[in-house]
């Protein structure tokens, strides 16, 4: 047969079975050598990865090509997204992936950034049962509907990220973790009825303590915002275990262990 018609039915065939097996055309791009761009970003706008061992890099690296592949990028209110944009929130998604088997958010669909903070419409019921409507200014928020939404320039601003605590990708991608139970309440899956058990006594606890900080006017590590649901405090708890892991340690060695469990990493390795 002739070596031209061979590469042509090679061709044929593999886009044949990229058409039928998603896992076939996944498989495909994962294959593919990392950008050289993406590792540029990475070294520049990533404070952790230079930290990393090389197998957590490559894990990291892989993760983010799949989450690149998988996901939809919207850009909002006229923003225009750039290859910077999508593989830093990328990186930070994925980085709550790592040392375990993950179908990379399988839920989630699309990620939405505004330039700045965006209105979200919301319903408020005070004490006698009134009902009022209004819009609240947001800088992030995981919706059940397989989408988060984020504002750039809070995405963006590393001092923020390493100086007050706050990430507003580690926190909603932690809510979307929270969520693959079915269920977004400061639990997310875990492997057995004992480590349901442990987390909840821990992290109820820790949670009781941030409540008592915030209402006796004390000082705490995390951010008060923890202290409105289970949901909220684990996903601040997530923000303040990767961005200040010492300090969580020293300040609540159990959480930071639970954790650190769950994670499956140490960012005091890397930072």
């Amino acid at each position: 047969m002739d070596t031209g018609l061979i590469a042509i039915l090679i061709l044929v065939l593999g886009l044949v079975l990229g058409f039928l097996f998603p896992s076939y055309r996944l498989k495909l791009v994962l294959a593919r050598p990392f950008p050289l761009a993406y590792s540029r970003i990475l070294r520049t706008e990533f404070v952790w990865y230079l930290k990393m061992p090389t197998h957590v890099q490559m894990q990291l690296k892989r993760l983010i090509k799949q989450f690149l592949y998988q996901k939809n990028f919207v850009g909002c209110a006229g923003l225009v997204l750039s290859t910077e944009m999508k593989v830093s929130i990328a990186a930070r998604a994925c980085m709550l992936l790592l040392n375990r088997k993950t179908d990379v958010y399988a839920k989630l669909d699309t990620i939405l950034v505004y330039p700045s903070a965006f209105l979200v419409p919301r319903k408020e019921i005070d004490a006698s049962g009134v009902v009022s409507e209004g819009r609240a200014s947001l800088l992030g928020e995981s919706w059940s509907n397989g989408r988060v939404v984020l504002a750039w320039d809070h995405v963006h601003d590393p001092v923020s990220l390493m100086g007050e605590g706050h990430d507003v990708v580690l926190h909603e991608f932690a809510h979307q973790l929270d969520s693959e139970t079915g269920t977004t309440n400061g639990a997310p899956w875990l492997p057995s009825a004992k480590r349901y058990r442990q987390w909840s006594a821990v992290l109820s606890r820790s949670f009781q303590n941030l409540e008592l900080a915030r209402d006796s006017g004390s000082e705490s590590l995390m951010d008060f915002y923890g202290a409105t649901n289970p949901a909220e405090f684990f996903a601040v708890a997530t923000e303040t275990f990767f961005l200040k892991p010492h300090a969580l340690a020293l300040d609540d060695a159990p959480l930071f262990e639970q954790l650190s469990a769950y994670y499956r990493v140490d960012p005091r390795e890397w930072i």
